[in-house]
């Protein structure tokens, strides 16, 4: 874990890279995530022009924020609301939308306003005498109206403009939008991130709204799009996006899908979004495994444009983790947000950090456990010595060897003390006994290996162990089954007895199918379930062999099953679908 493992250079992986922190885990531990891995982000102002006040009448109006707070009774707000509609539209000759816009949505101009008035008996009257001595900025209230703060249009205001029916552009441009289906006060963001598309001609906006519907994109989706992604609008039809929409829509998901994703308020860099899926497909994943990926978990595309997710790779390679088996873990991402599950892997190297384990051993850790921590909110760590009444090197043992205790060490849950060194004692000494029972050699590299392996006390693994044989199974099958495959009994004795029923009783296999397969306990009934259930299908078709053995239908990879027997029908792809809708839900 001193360095990150040799990876092959590819254009994807300098493009991830260039996003992130280049900084490598060190093996001093007090300087191995001093650095941290920060997103690289940059506002670029796409538009911007230093304010120059030619009116010294206008300079009344300062940009400060500080009214905000400031509450105006509401008799007085609406007789000021009233005055300044009144002068917009019969004064102004604006059009009466925007003048009612402009009067009740710019409270702070308003506060503002209301301070230059001393006649609180007379507002509406003082505020129309106000105003015929003192001409305003239009724009001020104008850009207040669309949605932004004094603070994000000062540098945003037209050079010697006071009125805005001397900016056409500006207004034209601004009706099209209304007209199109924007909110008004939404508007303001687009005009905020890309002021030029205000001041070009009108047929410009026009075509570029239309060019963006030849996508069959429709107008609400547009709308929604546009207010997230602004920078849209300026040039040619952003080709990142289009690439994006086609390969969303090769996924098999309709364009409303990404009008669903897309959170009010966030932006979006379709650029990102496009490297997150080269990404993807970089690691293996088909075409398939990526619909499967997002139809569950949308979020690893849309959360930040996909930097959440790009910077769980990172994080993944410098803990020496293959792009493979990244992919894989993709493939198993549990109902976690991604940030949320970079946010529980980053704490939880903090705490093993603080307590001191080696960091190749920490990287070996959640290199083989990357989901469970990933899904784990862990305690502080001097929460966790205080609670369970251990120093840092017991606790550093305790993970290692229990590794799926980590669920009980969470935010929120309530830690008991371990038990004393004795009892500890104890248990090593009955596990010890059960492995000689199993016919282990003792203190044979065997039998050691074999103590790594099982996770539990002495008493739980022979808990387990009778479970198993409770079947019916001869106790020298039961034991070869373990030399087998020994992580049988790392589950409980109840998940052990649902995953035998499930087989026996609703599936109809022997028991024998066991003890041929031993390995079929270390797969989840929602696998078992799913590739039973489609083999059962494709049998009836007359599209499989009636013979298949339980280890083929349950241990190959997904896009080998698929490949081979799924597709054997040209049904069977929209069977196999129905049934993952049809059984996920029941399982989870």
């Amino acid at each position: 874990m001193t360095h990150l493992r040799k990876l092959r250079t590819t254009s994807v992986l300098k493009w991830v890279f260039s996003n992130f922190s280049q900084n490598q885990l060190s093996s001093s531990k007090s300087r191995v995530w001093s650095t941290g891995y920060a997103l690289v982000s940059q506002n670029t102002r796409l538009y911007r022009t230093k304010r120059v006040v030619q009116c010294e009448k206008s300079e009344i109006f300062d940009h400060s924020e500080a009214d905000n707070g400031v509450r105006i009774p509401g008799a007085v707000k609406k007789e000021a609301q009233a005055a300044l509609l009144e002068y917009f539209y019969s004064t102004r000759n604006l059009q009466f939308l925007d003048a009612e816009n402009m009067s009740r949505n710019s409270p702070l101009f308003l506060g503002r306003l209301l301070k230059r008035i001393n006649n609180e008996a007379e507002v509406g009257r003082s505020i129309a005498r106000f105003l015929c001595y003192h001409p305003i900025n239009e724009f001020e209230p104008f850009l207040e109206s669309l949605g932004l703060k004094p603070s994000e249009y000062v540098t945003l205001l037209p050079r010697d403009l006071m009125y805005l029916t001397d900016a056409r552009l500006l207004l034209e441009n601004y009706y099209v939008l209304c007209g199109y289906g924007f909110a008004r006060q939404k508007i303001g963001k687009i005009y905020k991130e890309a002021t030029e598309v205000f001041y070009s001609d009108v047929e410009i906006l026009v075509s570029k709204l239309r060019a963006y519907e030849k996508l069959s994109l429709s107008q609400s989706t547009l709308v929604k799009l546009f207010i997230s992604s602004p920078y849209l609008l300026i040039g040619n039809v952003n080709a990142d996006f289009v690439e994006v929409l086609e390969k969303i829509r090769s996924f098999g998901f309709e364009t409303g899908w990404i009008e669903g994703n897309l959170v009010e308020g966030n932006a979006y860099n379709w650029s990102h979004m496009l490297g997150v899926l080269h990404l993807f497909n970089e690691m293996g994943l088909t075409k398939e495994q990526l619909a499967e990926m997002l139809g569950q978990h949308p979020d690893i595309l849309f959360e930040d444009s996909g930097n959440r997710a790009i910077l769980l790779v990172v994080l993944l390679l410098k803990f020496g983790s293959s792009m493979n088996q990244i992919g894989s873990m993709f493939m198993q991402f549990p109902q976690t947000q991604v940030g949320k599950f970079v946010s529980n892997l980053r704490r939880f190297f903090v705490v093993l950090n603080e307590i001191e384990m080696e960091v190749l051993d920490i990287g070996d850790f959640v290199r083989s456990h990357t989901l469970l921590v990933g899904s784990s909110s862990l305690k502080k760590a001097n929460s966790l010595l205080t609670n369970l009444c251990v120093g840092k090197k017991r606790l550093c043992s305790y993970i290692q060897e229990n590794p799926h205790e980590l669920k009980n060490l969470v935010l929120g849950a309530k830690v008991k003390p371990l038990p004393s060194l004795d009892q500890n004692l104890e248990s090593k000494l009955q596990k010890n006994k059960f492995l000689l029972d199993l016919g282990y050699v003792e203190d044979s590299n065997e039998m050691k290996a074999a103590l790594k392996v099982f996770r539990g006390k002495g008493g739980e693994l022979q808990e387990r162990f009778d479970i198993i044989m409770s079947y019916g199974l001869d106790r020298e099958k039961v034991c070869e089954m373990v030399k087998v495959s020994p992580q049988i009994l790392n589950q409980t004795k109840n998940v052990i007895q649902t995953k035998i029923d499930l087989l026996v009783k609703e599936l109809g296999y022997p028991i024998s199918a066991l003890w041929v397969f031993p390995s079929y306990l270390n797969y989840t009934v929602e696998r078992v379930k799913l590739r039973v259930s489609m083999y059962d299908w494709l049998k009836a078709q007359g599209a499989a062999d009636p013979m298949l053995a339980l280890s083929t239908i349950i241990a190959s990879s997904e896009s080998a099953f698929f490949k081979q027997y799924v597709n054997r029908h040209p049904n069977g792809p929209q069977v196999w679908q129905d049934l993952k809708e049809k059984l996920v839900p029941i399982l989870n």
